[in-house]
């Protein structure tokens, strides 16, 4: 039974996403919601001015509806599935609001840093509060690959708010190319299904599989050339949900494995601001680390499958670690 729900729902998160697009697509362009390119990016980047973007609300509603649907039919939602479509869905409106003052009120930068970051703290405080009052909460930290924990205590809720900022915005770093974060979020978002899985957290797994199907589906239009991007409503979105995953399942360290490749691009961008302010010299051609490639001649798609291919390597990594070591 169960296995039917998980295959369902990826098939629901998929079919929806793959359903709603090709209205919503044409619904953006006549709204003019296009995607403006920065100027210092990579000049090839500049044919994408005007593709529509905040395609990240199709994204989800897919997840909500296939997360509800199925959870409903399987057994009755918990607390944990409410806690993470509350900071999915949280952190798509912060993008929300981010995508639309860049795109109708064409202010390129959008929210500033400080109006972002307090939305960003406000979601996770609240989270924090709620899960405190659950019977799983449990301020410990686990170290991936052995069954040692450290009790953080009070300390715990700032793990929380560094973990749901710091990943929502390496998410929404690692969104440069065509279909990346797409491909890397489905493989990411599918290896905590396993985990979950395994530690019989069904409803977590349900959440986490309904996302591999929304993502797949929309990497259907978002693949090079992308007729649609994502926009901080999905990047924001999918970055706070990764984290909060690993949260309730009390594997936090292990995303740093799992995600490795948003990791990466977040190093990326601040080892190249710190030599830059430091040494007056940059590391890479261009942060964050896709635009470094892209500038030493990979194409585009040779960038995004490299990445989808290492961050594969680390979601086996994170699964090994933790089923099998």
């Amino acid at each position: 039974m169960l296995e039917q729900v998980i295959f369902y729902t990826i098939l629901m998160g998929f079919l929806i996403t793959v359903l709603l697009s090709p209205i919503f697509i044409p619904f953006l362009r006549r709204l003019k919601f296009g995607q403006s390119i920065r100027e210092e990016g990579p000049e090839s980047h500049q044919k994408k001015t005007g593709t529509p973007t905040m395609g990240g609300i199709v994204i989800l509603l897919s997840i909500t509806l296939a997360t509800l649907v199925m959870t409903f039919k399987f057994s009755e939602p918990s607390v944990k599935t409410y806690l993470l479509l509350f900071v999915t869905l949280g952190f798509g409106c912060l993008g929300f609001l981010d995508d639309f003052i860049k795109v109708v009120m064409k202010r390129n930068l959008g929210l500033t840093s400080r109006q972002k970051l307090i939305g960003q703290i406000i979601i996770a405080v609240i989270f924090y509060f709620v899960y405190r009052q659950t019977d799983d909460f449990v301020p410990n930290i686990s170290i991936p690959g052995t069954d040692l924990s450290l009790n953080v205590g009070w300390f715990y809720v700032l793990v929380i708010i560094f973990w749901l900022v710091g990943f929502s915005n390496a998410v929404n770093l690692t969104d440069g190319l065509d279909g990346l974060v797409s491909g890397t979020a489905a493989i990411a978002f599918g290896a905590y299904a396993v985990l979950a899985w395994n530690q019989s957290q069904y409803d977590v797994a349900i959440f986490s599989v309904a996302v591999v199907g929304a993502v797949l589906g929309f990497l259907v239009f978002n693949a090079h050339p992308a007729k649609v991007f994502m926009g901080d409503t999905g990047s924001l979105a999918l970055g706070g949900a990764i984290a909060t995953i690993a949260l309730l399942t009390k594997l936090e360290l292990m995303l740093v494995i799992i995600g490795l490749v948003f990791v990466i691009e977040t190093l990326s961008v601040i080892l190249q601001v710190a030599s830059f302010k430091l040494r007056g010299k940059r590391i890479f051609k261009m942060s964050p680390l896709h635009h470094h490639y892209e500038l030493v001649g990979w194409s585009e798609w040779r960038v995004v499958v490299t990445f989808w291919f290492v961050g594969l390597l680390a979601a086996i990594l994170g699964i090994y670690l933790e089923v099998w070591l």
